[in-house]
């Protein structure tokens, strides 16, 4: 079977480095996949009810815009929740969409089951079902942040409202980038994405180095988000190969930074690691235990 060729220096300028990136933003919005079923109750008890009279059918419309909101809701839960679960530090969702969802679904079916024959009784028992059935379904939102272990709350409080700073910068630049519809400047923003999530991913497995990262995540993020604004306003007015080639050096001086900076990090990271074993064979040695190197006999 044929293969199309595709690397750094092909035609479209695409490579295998924005992939990791992609498959992320696509994880999220699969995760809304599962609430999309639930769009369809509210628009069969709007369409069952257009015979029914005047009041039948404004119930019927509340209904089903309350059971719309609610599918709404999960779907915004469910891609909260990926992405909490996808961080190794996180907030919890400020929000409960998830469980606000339920409730709505529980109210929504209330309406719909009073539109017909089951009395005020009846539909609220039905309200109730819904509402256990969503929640065994989909479950809650999380109630509590993610930490890690051996950090103090203040500094994961810290990096989390960083983090969540520079996601929202990032994201906004890919929403700004897909109105294009370019799939070259798509994969070019991706790339860069990829590297500035490789540089919050250090962050988040060390707080320690949030001080170091804190104006790569914060300034630069939101200079690339505002710059990506501009350009993309711009550029759907009036298609411009110099305002693109300047974009996309933008790009690249913010790549190599960022790059360059997450290898600092990682080094450091290193060398403290290479200092605690050193401390902690020289302890050991005091205490007469003998340390062997690997590969020799015990």
């Amino acid at each position: 079977m044929a293969k199309r060729f595709g690397g750094k220096y092909s035609p479209d300028g695409t490579s295998d480095t924005p992939r990791e990136t992609v498959i992320d933003a696509r994880k999220i919005r699969a995760a809304k996949s599962p609430a999309r079923l639930l769009y369809v109750p509210g628009i069969i008890l709007v369409v069952t009810s257009l015979n029914n009279g005047p009041t039948t059918l404004v119930m019927a419309l509340i209904g089903g815009a309350v059971l719309t909101l609610a599918a709404w809701l999960l779907q915004e839960g469910l891609a909260a929740q990926a992405a909490y679960d996808a961080r190794k530090v996180a907030r919890r969702p400020a929000i409960p969409r998830k469980m606000m969802a339920s409730v709505l679904t529980g109210i929504g079916i209330t309406i719909a089951a009073f539109t017909g024959d089951s009395g005020i009784f009846g539909s609220v028992l039905y309200g109730v079902a819904a509402i256990g059935l969503h929640i065994a379904a989909f479950g809650i939102d999380p109630l509590a942040d993610k930490r890690m272990e051996g950090v103090d709350d203040f500094q994961q409080d810290r990096v989390a409202r960083v983090v969540d700073k520079a996601e929202a910068h990032l994201k906004t630049m890919q929403e700004q980038i897909d109105m294009l519809d370019d799939r070259k400047l798509t994969m070019r923003v991706a790339a860069f994405q990829t590297v500035a999530r490789k540089m919050i991913r250090t962050v988040e497995e060390d707080p320690r180095d949030l001080s170091a990262a804190r104006k790569f995540l914060g300034i630069y993020l939101q200079g690339a988000r505002d710059a990506t604004i501009k350009f993309v306003d711009l550029y759907k007015r009036k298609p411009d190969s110099d305002a693109q080639g300047n974009y996309a050096a933008l790009l690249d001086d913010l790549e190599t930074n960022f790059a360059a900076r997450t290898d600092v990090m990682l080094r450091d990271n290193r060398s403290d690691m290479d200092i605690e074993i050193n401390v902690l064979r020289d302890r050991l040695q005091r205490e007469g235990v003998a340390m062997q190197n690997k590969g020799t006999d015990a």
